[in-house]
């Protein structure tokens, strides 16, 4: 189960707030034509969008923990009934109900890649918590 560890720590941490960027010589005059109050209601809406992005940061890194928990306990079944830690068929119905259930924006072979890397990372969980229990075992 996922812990304050597995999310990065106890209470809300922000962001740090990023410098300005350096106008171009050829965007200045563009930029002197939005109005200040404009301006500041942009600024207001990317904040929202950046805070909205952190929460779902949170939520990806809790989910993604409590799928690599998952991953873990499968791994340590397939050893006690030796079963085969690798298994291409079952990563490849993953990346093809992945690709085929997806709603966008992201293109498919995006959220694919995606995928592909959370299913590395997994593969690699099982195997280090095998090696972890044959040196406990021995």
């Amino acid at each position: 189960m996922a812990d304050e560890h597995d999310i990065g720590g106890k209470g809300e941490e922000r962001a740090p707030a990023l410098p300005p960027r350096p106008r171009r010589p050829d965007s200045a005059a563009a930029a002197d034509s939005v109005p200040a109050a404009a301006a500041e209601r942009g600024a207001a809406q990317v904040a929202d969008y950046r805070q909205r992005i952190d929460q779902i940061d949170d939520q990806l890194m809790k989910l993604l923990n409590a799928r690599s928990a998952c991953a873990v306990e499968i791994g340590r079944i397939k050893r006690r009934i030796g079963m085969a830690l690798y298994q291409p068929d079952r990563e490849k119905w993953i990346l093809d109900r992945v690709a085929r259930n997806n709603p966008g924006p992201l293109d498919s072979g995006a959220l694919r890649r995606v995928f592909e890397r959370v299913i590395d990372e997994s593969r690699r969980l099982e195997r280090l918590a095998g090696e972890k229990e044959e040196k406990e075992g021995a």
